[in-house]
């Protein structure tokens, strides 16, 4: 599998997928921490330390979406949006993956998330993983649930007031899961 992937996006926006690099760290690190503070959709109540993103999001592979070329609202090589993948289990288990995404907020529904999710599965299946699984999807989070369904996730659980959101709301989580197949190894985006 080649890195980066380039895509337009639906909107025009000329966009690659690579690895993170450390220079990119901080902005990461940002934007999380900007999602965080959103209350809506990772469980984390405060922003994160240097240690403690290192710890979180860059304990495996770590994968950001930049512009890829000049446009009217985008500095070239901007982060758009970022994405985890490791292990969600240790041993025996580690066939199974997780990973988590960010997305600017006001690029939100403009197929970033659908890009990183499709070149997620293809990532996925060349490392090796066999499946993936979500382990707190917030039942609020509904554009989230509609993407990984349409990827072809299924809800495997539901875990009761599993998260108390920023504005006070008690919410149930939903476990999604998915299967890998060789032939992911071999689409994209």
């Amino acid at each position: 599998m080649s890195l980066p992937i380039i895509k337009t996006l639906k909107n025009s926006i000329k966009v690659e997928l690579d690895y993170m690099h450390p220079q990119e760290e901080e902005a990461v690190r940002a934007l999380l921490n900007s999602v965080i503070v959103e209350g809506k959709t990772y469980p984390q109540k405060q922003p994160l330390s240097e240690t403690e993103f290192s710890t979180y999001w860059l304990s495996k592979d770590a994968f950001v979406v930049k512009a890829s070329s000049v446009n009217a609202t985008h500095k070239p090589k901007e982060i758009l949006g970022a994405f985890y993948l490791k292990p969600n289990f240790p041993g025996r288990c580690s066939h199974i993956c997780n990973a988590g995404f960010i997305v600017q907020a006001p690029l939100r529904g403009q197929g970033i998330g659908r890009f990183m999710g499709e070149a997620m599965l293809l990532i996925a299946a060349n490392l090796g993983y066999e499946a993936i699984m979500f382990n707190l999807v917030f039942e609020t989070n509904i554009a989230s649930i509609t993407l990984w369904q349409s990827l072809g996730f299924e809800i495997i659980g539901r875990i009761p007031d599993a998260a108390k959101l920023g504005n006070g709301e008690v919410v149930d989580a939903l476990m999604l899961y998915r299967t890998l197949h060789s032939k992911d190894a071999n689409r994209c985006c």
